[in-house]
């Protein structure tokens, strides 16, 4: 594969730090020079910002500008879904203002499901380190630039790993989680092809939530951030619940805020573009 560029100019909704650290993705990097690189699916791509320029350069299997627009989902009019988000209230305008340069990205269904299995009761920096480990023993090496990458691993990839196997990459009690499920979807028990098709929301949500180490939250993450786009879903966490109790539900004891409560109120709220307000709030309280 040799190394192909891309430039897009004038593009308003797109800011590298917001896309990369709002918390949707795991294997993209910062670099010294401000750039981001990363990898998806069979690609290494490096993305850079410059005055009114997004360039992306690395190796794709595919044509570059064909990968760039479906995974960083350049066919959405960001503009406008801020627009209507904007008119909500003060709180969602201000945090709009905040993550301005948010894109959801279409990331493969599977890899989203293990990254996020992952993610349980873990941190950024260890999330990224079991998923790079786990890459490099199992994923395809794709060298560019004099560096070695490694592709996510594929359930094939992984039929034949071992609950120990897990274990010594450092995923502790996920390690039964991430073999039980890669087994579950080699022997089609959920079908992932299937799941793309179908868009009762609810009906996938509920086979999701048959795998194993598939919470609420950790489901609900996986249909906003793959390729399953369900903008409607309300991700919630530890930062979720206490944003939508400052703002909205004014208890004094966030912890006693149930998650049907807050649901209601996304719903009333925010409507099919829920989990969009969901990432621009939870960004904004994070963050700032």
């Amino acid at each position: 594969m040799k190394e192909q560029k891309y430039i897009i100019k004038n593009i308003k909704t797109f800011e590298l730090k917001d896309i990369f650290d709002c918390g949707q993705c795991f294997r993209w990097n910062e670099q010294e020079d401000g750039s981001y690189t990363g990898v998806f699916e069979e690609n290494v791509l490096n993305v850079s910002k410059t005055n009114n320029e997004i360039i992306f350069k690395g190796i794709c299997k595919e044509d570059i500008k064909k990968a760039v627009e479906k995974y960083f989902d350049l066919n959405r009019n960001y503009e406008e879904i801020k627009n209507k988000l904007s008119k909500i209230d003060e709180n969602m305008k201000k945090s709009i203002e905040y993550g301005k340069g948010i894109r959801i990205l279409n990331q493969d269904l599977w890899e989203t499901i293990i990254s996020f299995i992952i993610s349980a009761n873990n941190n950024i920096p260890r999330i990224k380190g079991i998923i790079e480990r786990l890459s490099k023993k199992y994923g395809k090496e794709i060298d560019w630039n004099g560096n070695k990458y490694y592709t996510f691993p594929t359930a094939e990839e992984l039929k034949d790993v071992t609950v120990q196997e897990y274990r010594e990459l450092g995923l502790g009690f996920r390690d039964i989680r991430l073999y039980e499920t890669t087994h579950m979807i080699l022997d089609k028990k959920v079908n992932l092809e299937e799941m793309q098709k179908n868009p009762n929301t609810m009906e996938v949500r509920e086979q999701l939530l048959s795998l194993s180490g598939v919470g609420p939250k950790v489901a609900d993450c996986i249909l906003l951030f793959s390729t399953l786009k369900r903008f409607e879903v309300f991700p919630i966490d530890v930062w979720v619940r206490r944003v939508m109790n400052d703002l909205y539900i004014h208890n004094q004891d966030e912890t006693k805020v149930n998650k049907k409560e807050i649901e209601k109120i996304a719903k009333e709220k925010f409507g099919d573009l829920a989990g969009l307000a969901q990432q621009y709030l939870f960004y904004w309280r994070r963050e700032a």
